[in-house]
């Protein structure tokens, strides 16, 4: 994977550049979505400093998403988040805003820098690690629990208690539209998770995977092309 996007994907425009000025008038919908981010902003902001959650530089949230963060949970994210949770952000259709859930004491999400999702949910009960420049494509879930004990008897017992474990997301991951990632999931990095898959194991550095269960289809190759976020 090449270690820096070709510039012409990286520039971001001033406001009032005559770029932008251009975009709007080609693109009307990418002005519409950026009027929208900004009046919600200071209402964006405040919901996440109610969490406890540090406001990062250069975030972009398109719509607001939904937190259910614990008192004594910890969501920590870095810089230049980008998270789409209205319908008209992104052409994929987002089913419904982003929801990041950290449910237990002593939960744990953390995310790196770059991060970008569309439509998706994070749920942690135990711990879930996402590392730098990571893309997850809309309406993706990743969970590090069952929710529910298999067992039926435990189950009428206490319907709460299903197993966990840990999720590993490296960086550079590209995660596609429609995916389950699993408890116990460890994806390396640089890798790319084909739409609609579901991983519960381990997936290597630099491959693209795929299926239900995913299973390594071959591995990147500087051929392949840069995958940028919509």
């Amino acid at each position: 994977m090449p270690d820096q996007l070709p510039e012409h994907l990286t520039e971001v425009p001033g406001v009032l550049s005559p770029l932008a000025l251009r975009a709007a008038w080609e693109m009307p919908w990418k002005a519409r979505n950026e009027i929208a981010r900004l009046v919600i902003l200071p209402w964006v902001r405040l919901q996440f400093a109610l969490a406890g959650v540090r406001w990062g530089r250069g975030w972009k949230l398109y719509g607001a998403p939904i937190l259910q963060i614990h008192r004594r949970a910890r969501l920590t994210i870095g810089d230049r988040l980008n998270l789409r949770s209205t319908v008209r952000s992104n052409p994929l259709g987002p089913s419904h805003p982003v929801i990041l859930s950290a449910r237990r004491a002593g939960a744990q999400i953390t995310i790196g820098d770059d991060f970008g999702m569309t439509g998706g949910v994070i749920v942690a009960e135990e711990r879930i690690t996402i590392g730098s420049r990571v893309i997850v494509g809309a309406n993706s879930a990743i969970v590090d629990t069952d929710f529910h004990p298999l067992d039926a008897h435990r189950r009428r017992i206490d319907p709460s208690a299903g197993a966990t474990a840990p999720i590993v997301i490296e960086d550079d991951v590209f995660i596609g539209m429609e995916c389950l990632i699993l408890k116990g999931a460890h994806i390396g990095a640089g890798s790319v998770i084909g739409a609609g898959s579901v991983v519960t194991g381990v997936i290597p550095p630099g491959v693209i995977a795929a299926g239900n269960p995913a299973r390594v289809l071959r591995r990147l190759t500087d051929g392949d092309p840069v995958v940028r976020e919509v």
